[in-house]
């Protein structure tokens, strides 16, 4: 993938599930510090688990880590969770919000609800990217970013702990790169510092 296309990134999209955890893992905490985009990160957590991941990220990470919080605006530099039990959608006016709707593939926060917020507020200028999980959320999603002219990454299948989410994306956003996790952090540590 051309580092050309990362010329005007505004935000980065993650979506993940079963496995996520250890590839976030391996991406966020080889982002500097001095990354301006924001880094919306959205992974499927039992509706009455507590919101452990900012806490995990954040003892890992340069940068910021934090739960997502309705109304709150978008600020560069930061890593956003979505929360247990709830949809997390950014709106074009670039504040962040919160919903009960119902879950969307079983799912709550949704990784396809998210990314087609996503996808209507940053258009060409949003990388969302897909990693392990055991099912096809993320797939719709990632295609309308990718409708939108932004730029689409999938994890690598044979290194997924869970490939059946990053094979969903891929069937159904082949305009999207398929990439192990090393690329993925230095494609990203490039669209931070092209801004």
């Amino acid at each position: 993938m051309s580092i050309e296309l990362f010329q005007s990134v505004s935000a980065v999209a993650i979506g993940a599930s079963a496995g996520g955890i250890a590839a976030l893992v391996e991406i966020l905490p080889s982002i500097p510090a001095d990354f301006g985009l924001p880094i919306f990160v959205i992974l499927h957590l039992s509706p009455k688990s507590e919101n452990l991941l900012p806490g995990v990220l954040a003892a890992r990470c340069a940068l910021p880590v934090k739960g997502a919080e309705h109304g709150e605006p978008v600020r560069g530099g930061t890593v956003y969770c979505a929360p247990p039990d709830y949809h997390l959608l950014v709106e074009q006016t670039g504040y962040l919000s919160l919903s009960v709707d119902p879950p969307v593939n079983y799912s709550r926060p949704s990784i396809d609800v998210f990314f087609e917020s996503a996808a209507d507020a940053y258009g060409p200028s949003l990388i969302g990217i897909i990693l392990s999980g055991a099912n096809s959320d993320g797939a719709v999603g990632l295609e309308q970013v990718c409708a939108a002219g932004g730029s689409g990454i999938v994890q690598e299948r044979a290194t997924a702990e869970v490939s059946v989410m990053p094979a969903a994306a891929l069937a159904r956003c082949p305009a999207a790169r398929e990439l192990p996790l090393s690329d993925i952090a230095s494609l990203l540590r490039v669209a931070g510092t092209r801004r």
